[in-house]
């Protein structure tokens, strides 16, 4: 077998790894009303599963990740793939919402390493020329779980309960182990060491600390809505649940569409392309208050939601590796793992705010609520233009240039 062979087959094994982690991460979005009918729990309490992962991904992702940094690069995914077994086994066989917590934060502590490693194993297996694109061979797997792996859960879940939905992700988990054990190669190079320190610059630099934040806001505004998709369209517009899971479908799509898109928009200058992206995410879920309550008009606003939904993902990453570069170029990758750290922070401020929101006010209301924190978003991405454009400035009165 040649090692372009060999280097496709192992691909494939890292992004079924990641297409398992995808799929955990939102399949409580479709389950909740589920999790909520069976469990005897408010909708909002059900609401903390997908909270609760996205803040065990935050914490987990700089810790684990420095703790971790020393050890054989393929040792450590194997023991991401049993504590990702693990997690989802117990969640698969939870009988309360607490039991539920608990197997939700075993899990997100797998995916916040796997996302820190994940890339940098994958660039490993090609020569440097080819490294982008295995990485986004790897990345397919996520953005496959946000096409098929959520709709087909919340299926499996209306279908048979939500239990074997989380049983189906274990069972996708072992296949993901089996196939990482044997087509992955044992010689990857070890890790550069993650310290604490590094993490430190990089939150203390004005900056990145910035673009960290926005992250959190343009991101994670609409996870206010998100999290709670599946009894907005049942209640408020009145879907049948048969019919959300179609919806969540094309969802997906729409999410897949606008994550290419982003990248092509982001290649010349993210900033200025997050700015507008922002903007226009901003008013889509504005209007979304009003076109909510009727079908066609409301579907049609939710394409458009799922469309700027991942659209800022590969400009804020360029970004923040683009600072980094500039300001710490020790701590590139930990930037990285730090901009995970803060998509996900942004997704449990989200997923938190929308179960205040609909416990105090009602649910067609998480749709201004996320407006606003991605309006917040559009702000600080102002503010940052004009901090570039001071830095240019700067640097061309250095060069001699005006």
């Amino acid at each position: 077998m040649s090692l372009d062979k060999k280097s496709t087959l192992a691909l494939l094994a890292l992004a079924i790894s990641a297409f398992a982690i995808g799929t955990t991460e939102f399949i409580s979005v479709g389950l909740l009303p589920l999790i909520s009918n069976d469990l005897g729990i408010s909708i909002t309490t059900a609401g903390l599963t997908v909270s609760i992962y996205a803040l065990g991904v935050t914490i987990g992702a700089p810790v684990l990740t420095s703790i971790t940094s020393n050890m054989q690069r393929k040792s450590l995914l194997l023991w991401i793939m049993i504590i990702f077994i693990l997690g989802n086994s117990i969640a698969a066989l939870a009988t309360n919402i607490t039991v539920l917590l608990f197997a939700r934060i075993i899990a997100a502590f797998s995916h916040g390493v796997f996302m820190s490693i994940g890339s940098t194993i994958a660039a490993d297996l090609v020569p440097k020329d080819k490294r982008a694109s295995a990485i986004s061979i790897m990345f397919t797997g996520l953005t496959v779980a946000t096409v098929t792996g959520v709709p087909f859960g919340t299926f499996l879940g209306q279908q048979y309960g939500w239990r074997l939905a989380f049983a189906a992700i274990v069972i996708i988990g072992i296949v993901a182990f089996i196939a990482n054990s044997i087509l992955v190669p044992n010689n990857l190079s070890k890790g550069d060491k993650v310290t604490f320190s590094d993490q430190v610059k990089l939150v203390k630099n004005g900056r990145l600390l910035l673009i960290f934040i926005i992250t959190a806001l343009g991101y994670g505004g609409t996870f206010v809505i998100f999290t709670y998709l599946s009894p907005l369209l049942h209640e408020v517009t009145g879907f049948k649940e048969e019919t959300v899971a179609l919806i969540l479908l094309a969802y997906g799509i729409a999410i897949a569409i606008g994550n290419m898109i982003g990248g092509k928009l982001s290649n010349l200058n993210p900033l200025r392309s997050l700015f507008y992206m922002f903007l226009v995410q901003a008013i889509i879920l504005f209007v979304l208050l009003f076109t909510i309550p009727f079908k066609l008009a409301g579907l049609i606003t939710i394409i458009f939601m799922g469309l700027l939904a991942f659209m800022n993902v590969p400009g804020l990453q360029v970004y923040v590796v683009m600072l980094a570069e500039r300001f710490v170029p020790s701590a590139v990758n930990v930037a990285s793992a730090l901009n995970i750290a803060a998509f996900n922070a942004g997704i449990a401020i989200g997923a938190y705010l929308g179960g205040v929101v609909t416990k105090q006010i009602g649910i067609i209301h998480t749709t201004w609520v996320g407006g606003i924190m991605v309006m917040l978003a559009v702000i600080l991405t102002g503010y940052s233009l004009m901090l570039e454009k001071g830095s240019k400035q700067n640097e061309n009165i250095i060069k001699g240039d005006i």
